[in-house]
């Protein structure tokens, strides 16, 4: 446990950041689940629907550091390759 009151003070932040950052890394894995489903069901027109919000996502995630620009990138690469595929 922290004694000084400066490191009490970054353990707070350091929660409130886990915190958000759960939440942002558990909405990218939704929407990322989400167009592979679709992808597997052979929906390829709701997964081109969907894939500029998938994007928009990633490209924030890597915005606030919670993906690095590279894993981004893999991401969307990925993604697009996969819906391609199935036309």
């Amino acid at each position: 446990m922290p004694i000084t009151t400066s490191a009490k003070k970054a353990l707070r932040g350091s929660k409130r950041k886990r915190e958000f950052n759960i939440a942002k890394k558990e909405l990218l894995n939704k929407a990322v689940k989400k167009v592979k489903k679709l992808v597997a069901e052979k929906k390829t027109k709701e997964a081109e629907a969907m894939m500029p919000e998938v994007q928009k996502i990633i490209d924030k995630s890597i915005k606030t550091g919670l993906l690095k620009k590279n894993a981004g990138a893999r991401k969307k690469s990925r993604i697009s390759a996969m819906i391609k595929k199935t036309k």
